[in-house]
């Protein structure tokens, strides 16, 4: 994130060659990926909520599809089912995994 604020520093300070081929979409790109960079290097750092993370998602997927929010074939209900219980699994084996709440 250093990086980009870096880099549209130094685009504003000095006018470039390169003014016709920036446009609108670059900026929301570079937030959209500087918010992605931020979420996985937070998730990297503490396995305990990409595991908590990852089952809520999986969890979601049932209530989507019966809702009829969400169609999604019975392959990936059952896909996300196992995965979340691999994950609680992995919860109670793994004690220091579980998220702590205060």
């Amino acid at each position: 994130m250093k990086q980009v604020a870096h880099d549209r520093a130094k685009r504003e300070k000095s006018p470039s060659q390169d003014t016709l081929g920036y446009s609108v979409a670059d900026e929301e790109t570079e937030w959209l990926q500087s918010l992605l960079l931020l979420l996985f290097h937070s998730l990297k750092r503490h396995p305990p909520l990409f595991l908590d993370t990852v089952k809520n998602f999986c969890d979601i997927l049932n209530p989507l599809d019966q809702l009829g929010i969400y169609k999604s074939n019975p392959g990936i209900i059952g896909l996300g089912g196992l995965v979340s219980s691999v994950a609680g699994i992995i919860t109670v084996a793994y004690p220091q995994m579980k998220l702590k709440t205060q």
